[in-house]
């Protein structure tokens, strides 16, 4: 597993959404602004490869647009069905205005 943090966003823009999906190394990684922490999850829903990113937040659990599961941002586990499978969880790094995941 690698060390390196890459900056995929700014901290403006996610505060603004709360919720975007970012791009690195061919990855699609949604992340999530909640009470000032920034979460980097995988941003497919792990039971039928929905954008969570479109989704929802609530406290820090994410909900999928098209089913209504809900995965926890800590650890990526699936708490509700239909999706039983947890998603990839990512260090995230906040340096000044610059958000960084390890990838």
């Amino acid at each position: 597993m690698s060390d390196q943090f890459t900056r995929v966003a700014s901290l403006q823009d996610l505060r603004t959404r709360k919720l975007m999906c970012v791009k690195p190394q061919g990855l699609r990684i949604a992340l999530a602004y909640i009470d000032g922490k920034v979460f980097a999850i995988d941003d497919l829903c792990s039971h039928e490869d929905a954008s969570l990113s479109k989704g929802s937040l609530h406290g820090e659990c994410i909900k999928c647009p098209l089913h209504g599961s809900r995965f926890d941002l800590n650890t990526g586990a699936a708490l509700d069905e239909p999706a039983d499978e947890a998603v990839k969880t990512y260090p995230v790094r906040v340096e000044g205005e610059h958000i960084l995941v390890r990838i």
